[in-house]
């Protein structure tokens, strides 16, 4: 029996020895970032053209199971806008992503699914309504602020109030500083956290498209762009 006891003692240590390198390899391969991302966030991606911004954090985070990701489109005309657009939506399930189709992003919040849902992270990438009207025009600039104003509401409602951050990546200079990004939210119980430059090439495989019109699967000029980050705004919330 003493023998039997010291084999047991040394089979055990070794299972314990081999448990807690499992436990080491875990931990180090259990959160990846790209860039203000986290594979331990629960991501909602609002507007995403042909999907691959969510691709890109797909794969730098090797798996989607924290992502859902959606368009305006539908499934169908993604397939006639975009010319990798089906095949992202479905490398994205495979990796586990749930991907919607027809989300408005004024009324995101009344989604039968998104409104069970709290996220930390939420994602708006140059958001536009499409070339209605000349860029520089009063009409045209009324349209894409109500659609950032419905965003936001929309946004606040789905977002976990405690550390949750919503984003909106943004060109900078005119029109766009006319559409009163960092106004308007602060008038909803939104307060402005941070501004940081975006650039593209930190995103591999992101192809921002016109989304719009004969060209919707062109890209266009991103130029100088800065992603917004804002919070909601509590008790022990200070202006900045």
């Amino acid at each position: 029996m003493g023998t039997r006891d010291v084999h047991d003692d040394l089979h055990t240590d070794d299972d314990d020895q081999e448990d807690s390198e499992l436990e080491d390899q875990e931990s180090a391969k259990a959160e990846k970032w790209k860039n203000h991302y986290s594979s331990n966030h629960r991501i909602l991606l609002v507007g995403d053209g042909d999907f691959s911004f969510s691709l890109c954090l797909a794969r730098a985070f090797g798996s989607a199971h924290n992502l859902v990701a959606t368009s305006l489109d539908s499934y169908d005309s993604i397939g006639k806008k975009y010319s990798n657009g089906l095949s992202n939506v479905m490398e994205l399930q495979e990796r586990g992503c749930l991907v919607f189709h027809g989300v408005d992003a004024k009324e995101m919040s009344q989604h039968f699914f998104l409104k069970t849902q709290r996220f930390d992270r939420i994602v708006y990438n140059f958001p536009h309504v499409g070339f209605i009207y000349p860029e520089n025009s009063h009409c045209q600039i009324q349209l894409n602020k109500r659609l950032l104003k419905g965003f936001l509401a929309n946004a606040k409602a789905l977002i976990k109030k405690e550390g949750g951050e919503i984003h909106v990546t943004h060109k900078e200079g005119d029109p766009y500083n006319k559409w009163d990004l960092v106004k308007k939210p602060e008038k909803r119980g939104l307060v402005l956290q941070q501004v940081v430059p975006f650039f593209k090439d930190d995103y591999p495989g992101y192809d921002n498209k016109r989304a719009h019109g004969k060209l919707s699967d062109a890209p266009f000029p991103v130029g100088e762009a800065s992603t917004y980050k804002f919070k909601v705004q509590t008790s022990n919330t200070c202006n900045n």
